[in-house]
């Protein structure tokens, strides 16, 4: 299970046996919600969340944090899919300090 982001508490993540759509996990005091990024032609149209079977959704305010990470950091996102799921390389944790806008 790469970690990929810490922020403000919030564990950014893949987990190893994922599936496309290009996707990560929000996990948070031991709720989860997901956030898949739509791309068509090349380019990331959609950001969509949504909770995870079985888990309890996070809740507002770590929502909005994750929705922002995930945004700040899409392209990044997309190119540690890439690294981890078809190079097989490791990942490298990020602990995200400064306050994202």
């Amino acid at each position: 299970m790469p970690k990929l982001y810490e922020y403000l508490g919030i564990i950014i993540m893949f987990y190893s046996n994922e599936h496309k759509p290009i996707h990560v996990h929000g996990k948070y005091q031991g709720k989860e919600s997901k956030a898949e990024i739509i791309i068509e032609n090349g380019i990331i149209v959609e950001i969509k969340i949504s909770e995870v079977k079985g888990k309890y959704p996070l809740e507002n305010k770590e929502l909005k944090h994750f929705k922002k990470v995930v945004e700040y950091f899409k392209d990044d996102i997309i190119a540690k899919w890439i690294e981890y799921f078809v190079y097989n390389k490791n990942i490298e944790s990020v602990n995200i300090t400064q306050k994202l806008d």
